[in-house]
């Protein structure tokens, strides 16, 4: 039964698929002369099988049970009484008056980012390109050797990293010569599938990246809370290091993507929904915790009359929870310290923003929190820093490929029983991604063959096994681990070996 058992083909195949074999495995009798679609049936009406079964209900009930009261009594209730129970369920504003509005965006509204440049850059002005491909975002900054952000990019991922890299350097061409480049520095969910296909000099690990963007505007933070679109990334510091982090590695509730599709649903742009979040004069209480069960409550504030705007202010007020407890499991911010800095696309949002102020000083209540200044684009400004600290320590070349290089690779993805990895019995489905860049010297990352300037990227491995396809491979990766173990014997191994053997009689 339901809409998505009545509509979705496959789903049905695969209900019949799996009980058949369920019943083979458990040898469950079946009548010889009844066919498949006897036994597990689909009716027309699948998806209203709820509202007939109120019907079948109200058939049994007393007559004064349950009596429709009209149509005037109905709009009485969409125009009044819904809001009589609202306002006894709801919370309070984002902001309880204009006043307080006002004050929070003149200290807060001037950090969002600064313009982009819209023209090229001086020929022979030499600059770092600093790339972050996130799950749901790219974005590119150009970096001069003095640090000075001089161009920004940001563009809606579509998917294919591929292409999301072509299409974002295509941006950068317009403002940056190939020659001009000195260094290249990449992090994000794709810095490993690209880091050679564009000739990357870092592949920078996304806590440091964010750390290092964070560290050079505010040294003095105690902590950097990263809220992108699929992920949360609290950073801990001390000393003007990373002592500690927290990551999500699963639920994404409250995150940019969340409040992204739930503005969708309503027909909010993106780019709207903090204004449409402050006109709301109260918010629904949203549950904290997983995404799937944070839905259903919408739809469930939905039904109690709540509208658009009020939805939205709501999810904005949740979100901090969702970040420091759900996600971080930082129930006591006061260990954490006292100067915050707020990162990531979602911080865009001036709503959010004002939901994370108001909830760590309800925690801490002389806490400073602070707004990146380029909160979106943080973690390629930290991957540009990086790649710059790299050529100013070695002075060579960068290993980017060109821009013209790039718009003329061809590459194909294969994922089939065959790419599927062997070597445990977990067996990842993996994907091959055969890349050719023209002019680029052949150097296979496999047993196959590739022709020259043909490069092989394995990619949906769970562990470092999965990056090797051949036996030889395997015994000269375990030769390796094995001589770091011998360079660097585990203590505690040795203890257990040693100290705890029996006494030689």
């Amino acid at each position: 039964l339901g809409g998505p058992n009545r509509f979705f083909t496959g789903l049905q195949e695969a209900w019949r698929h799996h009980l058949t074999r369920l019943w083979e495995e458990r040898a469950t009798p079946l009548p010889n002369d009844a066919e498949l679609e006897q036994l597990i049936r689909v009716p027309a009406d699948a998806l209203y099988y709820a509202a007939l079964g109120c019907v079948e209900v109200a058939k049994g009930e007393p007559e004064a049970v349950g009596l429709y009261r009209g149509h005037d009594e109905l709009a009485r209730w969409v125009s009044e009484g819904q809001h009589a129970q609202k306002h006894k369920e709801s919370k309070q504003a984002l902001c309880s008056s204009p006043g307080e509005l006002e004050a929070f965006r003149s200290r807060y509204a001037h950090t969002l980012p600064a313009p982009r440049a819209s023209r090229a850059l001086p020929r022979g002005q030499p600059v770092v390109v600093g790339c972050d491909f996130g799950s749901s975002t790219a974005k590119a900054v150009c970096i001069s050797p003095d640090k000075e952000v001089v161009f920004t990019c940001y563009a809606l991922s579509e998917g294919n990293p591929i292409e999301d890299t072509r299409r974002l350097l295509r941006r950068i061409e317009a403002v940056v010569a190939d020659e001009d480049v000195i260094a290249l520095g990449i992090t994000g969910y794709g810095k490993d599938l690209l880091r050679d296909i564009i000739g990357a000099d870092c592949a920078v690990v996304e806590t440091v990246a964010h750390a290092s963007a964070g560290l050079h505007w505010f040294p003095d933070a105690d902590c950097i809370c990263d809220v992108g679109g699929t992920d949360v990334k609290i950073m801990i510091l001390r000393n003007g290091t990373v002592a500690d982090f927290r990551l999500n590695s699963q639920c994404s509730s409250g995150n940019g993507a969340f409040l992204q599709g739930a503005a969708e649903t309503f027909g909010i742009a993106l780019d709207e929904i903090a204004e449409r979040a402050f006109s709301a004069r109260s918010m629904p209480s949203l549950t904290m915790g997983c995404g799937v069960f944070l839905q259903s409550d919408i739809v469930n504030q939905q039904r109690k009359g709540w509208q658009a705007e009020e939805i939205l202010a709501g999810l904005c007020a949740i979100l901090p929870r969702n970040v420091w407890i759900y996600a971080g499991g930082l129930n006591n911010l006061s260990q954490v310290g006292r100067r915050y800095i707020l990162q990531g696309g979602t911080h865009k949002n001036l709503a959010v923003v004002k939901a994370q102020v108001d909830f760590i000083r309800s925690k801490i209540h002389d806490a400073e929190v602070v707004v990146h200044p380029y909160s979106g684009e943080a973690g390629a400004i930290g991957a540009g820093f990086i790649a710059l600290e790299h050529w100013q320590r070695h002075r060579t070349a960068s290993r980017f490929r060109g821009f013209e290089a790039l718009e003329r690779l061809t590459y194909r993805t294969t994922t089939s029983p065959e790419t599927k990895c062997g070597w445990c019995e977990v067996g990842c489905q993996r994907s091959f991604v055969d890349v050719e860049i023209a002019g680029a010297p052949g150097r296979p990352w496999s047993k196959v063959a590739l022709a020259p300037g043909w490069q092989r990227i394995i990619v949906n491995n769970s562990c470092p096994k999965g990056l090797i396809e051949d036996a030889r491979e395997v015994k000269a990766a375990k030769s390796e681990v094995d001589r770091v173990k011998h360079e660097f014997p585990n203590i505690a191994q040795l203890v257990q070996r040693y100290a705890f053997r029996a006494q030689a009689a």
